[in-house]
């Protein structure tokens, strides 16, 4: 995903999981390929505003579209793209690489 061009990742990602909000410069489809996540459009993380998705949901996120992720039960996703993949953080303290 680091190179211009089509690409396809999976994700395991465990119950309880939070990928805080972010955006990527290109249009990003998930796949629920097992287990359940829920799904949340904005700036700010919002409970009120997840959307579950079990297994076999699908949704295209446009460009730039702010949105966050918890994964509901033990879940493998698809993400696929073209690339490269560029992970956004609308605050970058949320970064997991610029932690110590």
């Amino acid at each position: 995903p680091a190179q211009p061009g089509p690409f396809i990742v999976r994700l395991q990602l465990p119950a309880g999981y939070k990928i805080a909000p972010h955006w990527h410069p290109a249009v990003e489809q998930v796949t629920v390929l097992s287990g359940a996540v829920a799904l949340g459009m904005g700036d700010k993380w919002d409970d009120a505003a997840l959307k579950t998705m079990a297994t076999g949901g699908f949704v295209s996120l446009p460009a730039e579209m702010r949105h966050y992720l918890l994964s509901k039960a033990a879940s493998t996703i698809q993400v696929q793209g073209f690339g490269p993949l560029v992970l956004n953080y609308v605050n970058p303290d949320d970064d997991p690489s610029k932690k110590k």
